[in-house]
This record gives C-alpha cells, sequence and structure tokens, in this order.
C-alpha cells in the first residue's frame, strides 16, 4: 500500500514542484487570483479532505520510510480542514506569500525533494 500511495504522490509533487518552478513569474499573478476566489479555496479544502482521510483511512503505518506517507496524508487533512473553516484568513495569507519569490523557490524545492524520495520508493525495485 505504502507504494502504491507513494506512486500517486511522488509524481504528483514532482510535477507541481515543476510547474511552480516554470511558472515562477506568472505564480504571484495566480496565487492573487485565487485568493480572491473563495469559494475555490473552500472546494478545494473539500478535495483535500477527502484526499487526506482516504491516505490516512488505507495507510496508518508509523514505521520506516512509509511514516511520510502518513504525515502527508495528515497534514492533508490538517489543510484541507483549514481550508474549510478559514477560507478568509488562508486567502490573505496566500496573496501574502505568494508576492515572496523566495518562499514560492523554497516551497517548489521542497516539493521536488518530496515527490523525488516518494517516486523512488515508489518504483525502485527493493
Amino acid at each position: 500500500m505504502s507504494k502504491t500511495i507513494a506512486g500517486l504522490m511522488g509524481p504528483t509533487l514532482l510535477a507541481m514542484g515543476i510547474g511552480m518552478l516554470l511558472n515562477l513569474g506568472s505564480f504571484a499573478v495566480m496565487v492573487e487570483q485565487v485568493s480572491h476566489d473563495i469559494a475555490l479555496i473552500f472546494f478545494s479544502g473539500v478535495l483535500l479532505l477527502v484526499a487526506g482521510l482516504a491516505i490516512v483511512r488505507s495507510h496508518n503505518v508509523w514505521t520506516g520510510w512509509p511514516v511520510l506517507v502518513t504525515v502527508l496524508g495528515w497534514l492533508a487533512i490538517i489543510g484541507g480542514l483549514a481550508r474549510l473553516f478559514f477560507p478568509t484568513q488562508l486567502a490573505a495569507m496566500a496573496a501574502n506569500m505568494g508576492q515572496h519569490q523566495g518562499f514560492l523557490i523554497v516551497a517548489a524545492i521542497i516539493l521536488l525533494l518530496l515527490g523525488g524520495f516518494l517516486s523512488f520508493k515508489a518504483y525502485s525495485r527493493d
């Protein structure tokens, strides 16, 4: 189960990180536009909550590298609930963070590292 979920999460996180870096120049505008759409933030919270619950319900492992999958599932639950309960406040935070290119670069690198690690674990033969 760990490899299956990592096989979905890893490439997705890699694509997100690459997409952020490729669109760094327009990312601030994108974040600004999304921050004005509270319904989109709320809906993304529903999707993130469902994804997090699916991961945690099927994969609640607290040993070895699979812990990362479980932790990311719990973070998805927390992130989804935060979007559902506080969409306006998160919109303001996102608009502020989206203006800092250094923050976006660090976030993209973290996504690349997590995605690369999970992809390696998912698709390696060990």
